[in-house]
């Protein structure tokens, strides 16, 4: 059977940008992106479009910023989608290369991420497993000095756009992409937990982190929305949303201390 026609929307560079405007992204400002490729519709020209778009919404004094995570180079004994085998597992920590910011690729977060990650002049952060990507006259100022291990706590990309007054774009994402509610997860009790990964000078290293998951975050997305100031809109078909990255991150301290609570179940000493 033929493959029939797409449905669209049809989506063009223009239509970001200007529906970006509409929904109120402001020229000169920071923006941390999520983001659907699939939602907004037929995209001519695909992902390169839609950072064009973005990057044009912002003007050149703005600053756009992505997850560009590397969940994969991790500790296969945790992997579940898929799982290997067990005998394979010392093979596996002894050949994973390691995290490289200028040629790891970018997993599970969607293929605009990644193309931002190669674009030219983007810089990315140093976490081997929770890096960001920046483009624009910002991008060094929030992506250097990512501690190894800190994911996405206050010696991360996070922390630095809570400071400066970034909001956060949900492009076709939901709430459970909303890495800025991770950074609550470091300001109240939560467990420490072991993270493997592949060391830089090679060979295996094991670092303590703070353990973080984005379970119940679509409840706390909902309860955010009905309570703090979302702006909401359409770019494309898909749904958006805008709202500053401070603004989540303390809603969602709150709303975690008293819904998700961890302590008592993994307890541990705070530094």
């Amino acid at each position: 059977m033929p493959t029939p026609p797409p449905t669209g929307p049809l989506v063009t560079r223009d239509t970001v940008s200007t529906q970006l405007r509409l929904l109120g992204v402001e020229t000169g400002e920071i923006l941390l992106a999520h983001s659907s490729l699939s939602s907004l519709g037929w995209v001519n020209g695909g992902p390169v479009a839609v950072v064009q778009g973005l990057l044009d919404a912002l003007g050149p004094a703005g600053t756009l910023v992505v997850p560009t995570q590397s969940g994969d180079l991790s500790d296969p004994a945790v992997w579940s989608a898929p799982p290997v085998p067990e005998e394979w597992w010392d093979r596996i920590r002894a050949t994973m290369p390691a995290y490289d910011p200028l040629v790891t690729p970018s997993r599970g977060v969607g293929v605009i991420p990644e193309t931002v990650r190669t674009w030219p002049g983007a810089l990315r952060s140093a976490h081997p497993q929770t890096s960001f990507a920046a483009l624009g006259p910002r991008a060094a100022e929030i992506v250097d000095g990512h501690a190894p291990d800190c994911r996405l706590g206050e010696h991360s990309p996070l922390a630095r756009l809570e400071r400066l007054g970034a909001r956060v774009l949900l492009l076709g994402a939901g709430y459970d992409a909303c890495t800025s509610f991770h950074l609550a997860e470091y300001r109240i009790p939560s467990p420490l937990v072991p993270v493997g990964r592949p060391a830089p000078g090679g060979g295996w290293e094991t670092v303590t982190e703070v353990s973080i998951t984005s379970d119940r975050f679509d409840e706390l997305g909902h309860d955010f929305e009905r309570d703090r100031p979302v702006v909401r809109g359409q770019v494309g078909a898909a749904d958006a949303r805008l709202f500053p990255v401070a603004d989540a991150v303390a809603y969602a301290e709150r709303w975690l201390a008293v819904h998700r609570p961890r302590e008592e179940e993994f307890p541990h000493p705070r530094a």
